[in-house]
C-alpha cells in the first residue's frame, strides 16, 4: 500500500523538476527548429529520447538487485546533494546575487550561436542542428531520469514519478507547439526553489531510512523536513539580499 504522504511529494517533485528541464530543452529545440530546420530539430530530439529510453531499459533492472537500505542510502545522499544544489541556486537568484534565467534571452543566445553557422549550411540534413537538439534533450532528460529514479525508487514509486515527469513534458510540448515561442512566463526560479526543498527533504528522509533511523511520525516527517528547508531558504535569501544592499550602500 503506497502512502499518499510519500506519493504526492514524489509525483510533485518529479513533475516540477521535469517541467523546468523540459522548458530549457524546448527553448534549445525551438531555436534549432527556427534557424536550422524542423527536420533536424525533431530528429535530434527523438534520438535523445531514444537514448534515454535505452538507458532506462538497461539500468532500470539493476535497481531491483540492490538491497533496499543500501539503495535508499545511496539515493538519499545523492538526492540531498542534488536538491541542495537547486535550492542554493534558487536562493541566490531570489537574493539577486545571480540573475534570473530568462528564456527569451536564452533563446536569443541559442539563436545567435546557431546563426553564426547558418551561412555554411548545405543541402540535406543539418547535422549541427540535429546534434544541438540531441544534446539538449539528452542532458536535460538525464536530470529528469535521475530525479524520477531518486524520488521513486525508495518506496516503489517509479511508475507514479514517471507519470508525473511525463505529464510535465507533455504539457510543455503541447503549450510550446501551440504558441511556438519560448515559454518565458514559466516561473522557473520558483519551481527550482520548490523542487530543491522537496528533493532535499526526500534526501534527508531516505538517507535516514538507509541508515536504519525510525523517523517519528513515519512518512509525515517529510513535511517537517520540507518546512525546515523552506524556512532556511527564505531566511538565507533575505539575509543575503539585505547584506548585498548594505554592501552597495
Amino acid at each position: 500500500m503506497i502512502s499518499w504522504t510519500v506519493a504526492a511529494p514524489a509525483v510533485g517533485a518529479a513533475f516540477a523538476a521535469s517541467l523546468v528541464e523540459a522548458v530549457e530543452a524546448f527553448t534549445i529545440v525551438l531555436a534549432v527548429g527556427t534557424l536550422r530546420g524542423w527536420r533536424a530539430a525533431l530528429m535530434g530530439a527523438m534520438a535523445g529520447l531514444l537514448v534515454l529510453a535505452l538507458l532506462v531499459v538497461l539500468f532500470g533492472p539493476i535497481l531491483n538487485r540492490i538491497p533496499l537500505h543500501l539503495l535508499q542510502l545511496i539515493i538519499g545522499v545523492l538526492l540531498l546533494l542534488f536538491g541542495l544544489g537547486w535550492l542554493r541556486e534558487a536562493v541566490l537568484r531570489y537574493a539577486g546575487v545571480i540573475p534570473l534565467r530568462d528564456q527569451q534571452a536564452a533563446f536569443a543566445a541559442d539563436t545567435a550561436t546557431l546563426s553564426q553557422e547558418a551561412m555554411s549550411r548545405q543541402s540535406g540534413l543539418d547535422w549541427i542542428g540535429g546534434i544541438t537538439a540531441f544534446k539538449a534533450v539528452l542532458l536535460e532528460g538525464l536530470e529528469v531520469a535521475f530525479i524520477v529514479i531518486a524520488v521513486g525508487a525508495g518506496h516503489s514509486l517509479l511508475l507514479p514519478a514517471s507519470l508525473g515527469a511525463l505529464a510535465a513534458c507533455m504539457l510543455v510540448l503541447a503549450v510550446g507547439v501551440l504558441i511556438q515561442r519560448p515559454l518565458a512566463r514559466v516561473p522557473e526560479n520558483t519551481l527550482k526553489f520548490g523542487v530543491g526543498i522537496m528533493l532535499s527533504a526526500f534526501g534527508v528522509f531516505w538517507t535516514g531510512e538507509g541508515l536504519g533511523i525510525a523517523w517519528p511520525g513515519g512518512d509525515l516527517v517529510l513535511f517537517v523536513f520540507a518546512a525546515a528547508f523552506l524556512l532556511v531558504g527564505l531566511g538565507s535569501g533575505a539575509v543575503i539580499r539585505r547584506s548585498a544592499i548594505w554592501t552597495a550602500q
